[in-house]
């Protein structure tokens, strides 16, 4: 039987992260997975995680299932983090997931039981597996203007035109805050302009959001989302919190579908645990318990919202510089738009040539489409790196 099995196409990431490991150079620099880095190069393990793990292994008295669903404490935790009061929570069904790739699976599961013959917009460029599970899952998957390689900002005019040609039926994926792959994001008027669009056309949104508290701060990330969620009649939310709560390979997500229709919640709940029954039964607990207790412990929630700001404004400030020193080299502010990006990464909307031959003769790996990791970075490397800008070309 094996024997019928074909190769899989390699994961771009994943062969960087590869190609990283094996280049012998001793000042390489790592711009391509998508992992939080402090100064040093380590990805930390926050100081409320910590303590919230201490309390836990004293006072954890089983390892018991908690149920298809996950701990109820979570996802209302979780839904006052995202959706604050937005939405009321009655319209709010949820289910804790394997990070938050797996709630953007469970996501798509659900819209596949709901409309076999939806269709699902996705930003060019987007997360790239966004478009894996999609076309693992056969779901038609229609692509929108996104991002402007000239100016390196969104595209507006050219996602608003695509986006008229959603149907009844048809979801239409977005990046709460933090745009991943590109760090350019919308405002306040471009989102209340989809949100109309998609309300006139009768489709669903998706939003992905996994970077809360990275852009503009915990309360200035989750506007976005807030505004959709209490804007249109029903949405889906995909969270993660690998990110802002750095950790990684606890795998705690959650999705939520909200529906302005309240008597909608128990069928929608339901049919999550259902698809978490038939995926992988109960999911995981520790990370999702170790939010928990951060969220609902006031002292522990202050010293976490703390030490993301510091991770924060960490970011920006290696954004400004990095900025700073392109305009230094080159005498001009083109690459400006490195300080206006939020989040993890930025688009240098550049050409994967031009990114191999940065990994080639500066040992500096980023993802082909130029798409690098800011928290990579460090006072040290951003000079390198600028400098190797400069000389390549781009």
């Amino acid at each position: 039987m094996f024997e019928a099995l074909k190769p899989q196409p390699a994961d771009k990431i994943l062969a960087l992260m590869q190609a990283f490991k094996d280049d012998p150079r001793a000042d390489k620099i790592d711009l391509g997975v998508g992992v939080y880095k402090n100064a040093d190069g380590v990805t930390p393990v926050m100081r409320a995680v910590k303590a919230a793990e201490r309390q836990l292994w004293e006072e954890q008295s089983s390892k018991a299932y908690v149920g298809l669903a996950g701990d109820p404490a979570y996802s209302d935790a979780m839904i006052s983090l995202i959706l604050g009061d937005a939405v009321e929570r009655d319209c709010v069904a949820s289910v804790a997931t394997p990070g938050g790739t797996g709630a953007v699976r469970q996501a798509f599961e659900m819209i596949r039981m709901a409309n076999p013959a939806a269709r699902v917009f996705v930003s060019n460029p987007t997360w790239p597996n966004h478009i894996s599970i999609l076309a693992y899952l056969g779901i038609e998957m229609v692509s929108y203007r996104y991002f402007d390689d000239e100016t390196r900002g969104v595209d507006f005019g050219g996602m608003m035109a695509d986006l008229e040609q959603v149907t009844k039926g048809d979801i239409v994926l977005l990046h709460g805050c933090c745009h991943n792959p590109t760090g350019a994001n919308l405002n306040s008027v471009e989102w209340q302009a989809v949100i109309d669009l998609l309300n006139a056309k009768g489709a669903l949104p998706m939003i992905d959001i996994a970077y809360q508290g990275f852009g503009d701060g915990l309360e200035a990330d989750a506007i976005a989302t807030r505004m959709v969620a209490s804007g249109v009649p029903e949405c889906l939310i995909a969270a993660s919190c690998s990110k802002n709560f750095g950790i990684y390979r606890e795998r705690a997500g959650l999705l939520m579908a909200v529906s302005s229709d309240k008597g909608a919640r128990g069928l929608n709940q339901g049919t999550l645990a259902f698809l978490n029954r038939q995926n992988y039964s109960f999911p995981p607990d520790h990370g999702a318990r170790v939010v928990t207790m951060i969220l609902n412990d006031q002292a522990l929630r202050a010293d976490w919202a703390a030490e993301l700001e510091e991770v924060r404004l960490s970011m920006l400030g290696l954004r400004q510089q990095l900025a700073s020193e392109l305009q230094a080299l080159t005498g001009s502010d083109r690459f400006a738009f490195l300080a206006q990006h939020r989040g993890m990464f930025s688009r240098l909307g550049t050409t994967p040539e031009l990114v191999e031959k940065m990994r080639a003769d500066h040992g500096i790996y980023m993802v082909g489409d130029s798409r690098m990791n800011i928290a990579g970075l460090n006072a040290k490397t951003i000079p390198i790196l600028a400098q190797a800008i400069v000389d390549v070309g781009v």
